[in-house]
């Protein structure tokens, strides 16, 4: 019964993965660097500078994949909350 559930989660996880979207979980900052023409007359003459920007990076996460977590989590919980009320093992403590 415990391989049907996970695969049955598994089944739905991977179906709502293909449902789409994106969760954006945070942002990081990012050094980017680009090489530009210098200003004034060196730039007019074909000189170059480098130039470095940080700009903020999302990290996102398939909302698929969120659902699968939680339901993975869910039941593991579960499943956890069954072995420690089990009467026997209440015995033993």
């Amino acid at each position: 019964m415990d391989e049907l559930i996970a695969g049955l989660t598994t089944v739905g996880a991977v179906g709502v993965s293909t449902v789409g979207g994106s969760l954006t979980v945070a942002t990081v900052p990012t050094a980017v660097t680009s090489i530009v023409s210098a200003g004034g007359v060196a730039g007019f003459l074909g000189f170059t500078t480098t130039v470095t920007s940080i700009v903020s990076a999302p990290v996102t996460v398939p909302i698929g994949g969120v659902i699968a977590v939680g339901a993975l989590l869910t039941y593991g919980g579960v499943k956890a909350y069954k072995l420690l009320n089990r009467q026997d093992v209440q015995n033993e403590a």
